[in-house]
């Protein structure tokens, strides 16, 4: 019997096992691609594997408010089938994508199975042009 394949393959499957270990620390980025979610990772964030596997954003919005102030609007979706509990916040930027200073306090968003839930943020002063929403597991 000629076991030279046998332990080439052995040997390649060994390696395959091995490099699938790595896994690269956060954030990481929304896994749900149906057609109708919005992907934007410059926008929103997951801070950890959990958040990544539970979350995604289905809808991001911004308006300006009538004294200059930037109003964001996350429509943020349970992708599990059961209920879960995370924590979202907001950092505003200016037009360049350096923060203003303005962050939100975490909130806890309880999400029920398969759910989306609207969370809304308001800047606290009239220099945030950008933004971007994070989202972690609760603590």
């Amino acid at each position: 019997m000629n076991t030279k394949p046998l332990a080439l393959v052995l040997s390649l499957a060994a390696l395959a096992f091995a490099a699938g270990c790595a896994t690269e620390p956060g954030p990481f980025a929304p896994l749900d691609t149906t057609k109708f979610t919005l992907e934007n990772t410059d926008r929103f964030v997951l801070l950890d594997q959990p958040a990544q596997y539970s979350v995604t954003c289905t809808g991001l919005q911004e308006r300006p408010l009538a004294d200059g102030r930037l109003e964001v609007v996350a429509n943020v979706k349970n992708r599990e089938a059961r209920r879960i509990q995370v924590q979202i916040n907001c950092v505003f930027k200016d037009e360049q994508g350096f923060s203003t200073g303005d962050e939100t306090p975490w909130q806890t968003l309880i999400l029920s199975e398969n759910s989306t839930e609207a969370v809304r943020f308001t800047a606290m002063n009239t220099l945030a042009r950008k933004y971007t929403v994070r989202v972690r597991q609760a603590r």
